[in-house]
């Protein structure tokens, strides 16, 4: 129609079609910020520079699974009419990652989110507001627990961080506390939090901003002009730790903390974590308010991951994949596979086919959207879907699979 559309975006087959692209790096945060390479699909293809390029032209891909785990058990659910479900019955694998898929309104989250997790959550003890009409729900003795990892802010105000939410701040303040200059002055691990009177900048209350209302308008932050954002007050500045203070430990990126902190494993296990999910350029200190929703996630998969295992918790993500590029989806899938390998189920809804080809189950519902949707189409592997004709999902995975030619194995875990 004789205009111009420009289009922020992951998704492969709208990078395709597009006419020309502008691929920003080469990494992210502090590693990115340039114009790695621009031009048509094919330019970006052959431009050394740009992982978009690589994963484009195949020199870089997200692989097959070798191997698909058996489930060990099963959720087994019955009636599910919520919406336009339509008296669905099916099971739900344990101990496997599974994907739910179909098309935008076949039914996924009203079975998911409106039915079996706010069940799960009330049988574990937790208020929910509602839940789907059903039948019945039954779980096997062996789940513990249920756990959604959204996409939600890991906090509302500029005190919460990655730092306070994967409890990595609990470990830094007991380090600086520690100190020969702390212990002389009697500072003890609260003078260096930001939450309470003693250490903080009492200006900005610990925020590092001034916040201004604005009359119908967001409000806007300034740097508080006390503490020039650095939310404590002079003397507890004064501690150094390896030549650093709090301050300048929580700018720390993840990798420079890393570094930093090698020595001191209870630190540095939660800094590889984050390192693992591709969050390496955030800081420490980064106001959860800056975080995207990806990165949020993450995070708090990160926190689950750093948990001491206390029996089979099933866990819910709701196309996680939104807002990601084509090596953050692969760094995702690898630690979502981390979660199952620790004794958990991983349920994800999701429409990316990188992820659906990597799940060892999978759970089709449709046919189409709406009152045409709501029924089971297809449950198995993914080989087993792609061959299934009246799945959309099926016709798109044996287009997917076929570009791999690994043999994949069924294997059983150990119960």
């Amino acid at each position: 129609l004789g205009n111009t559309l420009i289009v922020v975006e992951h998704d492969e087959e709208t990078i395709r079609n597009a006419d020309y692209i502008v691929d920003m790096g080469p990494g992210a945060g502090v590693h990115g910020g340039h114009v790695v390479a621009e031009g048509s699909p094919k330019e970006i293809m052959v431009n050394k520079r740009s992982i978009t390029g690589k994963y484009l032209s195949g020199e870089l891909k997200i692989e097959v699974p070798t191997e698909r785990r058996q489930p060990v058990g099963y959720i087994n659910v019955k009636g599910a009419n919520e919406n336009n479900l339509k008296n669905l019955s099916l099971q739900l694998p344990l101990g496997v990652l599974c994907g739910v898929t179909g098309v935008s309104g076949s039914g996924k989250s009203t079975l998911m989110n409106l039915t079996v997790i706010p069940a799960l959550r009330q049988m574990f003890g937790e208020q929910v507001d509602k839940i789907g009409k059903h039948e019945s729900i039954d779980v096997p003795s062996v789940v513990r627990n249920v756990i959604v990892i959204d996409q939600d802010p890991i906090g509302r105000t500029p005190r919460s961080n990655p730092a306070t939410y994967t409890k990595l701040f609990d470990e830094i303040r007991r380090i600086f506390a520690s100190t020969k200059e702390a212990k002389a002055r009697g500072y003890k691990e609260g003078r260096f939090s930001f939450n309470v009177k003693g250490g903080r900048c009492e200006t900005c209350q610990g925020d590092g901003v001034l916040r201004i209302e604005m009359n119908f308008l967001p409000d806007v932050y300034v740097q508080c002009s006390e503490c020039k954002g650095k939310r404590y007050n002079k003397e507890t500045l004064g501690v150094l730790y390896k030549g650093k203070n709090i301050a300048e430990v929580l700018d720390m990126t993840v990798e420079e903390a890393g570094k930093f902190f090698e020595n001191t494993p209870r630190v540095s296990r939660k800094l590889e974590t984050l390192l693992d999910v591709g969050l390496g350029y955030i800081k420490l200190g980064q106001s959860s308010t800056t975080l995207s929703g990806g990165e949020s996630q993450r995070i708090k998969i990160t926190r689950e991951l750093s948990k001491h295992k206390s029996g089979h918790v099933v866990y819910m993500l709701d196309e996680p994949t939104t807002g990601l590029h084509f090596d953050d989806t692969k760094r995702l899938i690898k630690v979502l596979n981390r979660l199952v390998n620790n004794g958990n189920s991983v349920y994800i809804i999701e429409h990316n086919l990188d992820v659906i080809k990597s799940c060892d189950y999978l759970l089709d519902l449709g046919p189409e959207g709406g009152a045409a949707g709501g029924e089971l189409l297809a449950k198995g592997t993914p080989e087993e879907i792609s061959k299934n004709n009246g799945s959309y999902t099926g016709l798109f995975l044996e287009k997917i699979l076929n570009r791999s030619v690994e043999t994949v194995l069924v294997v059983k875990q150990p119960e």
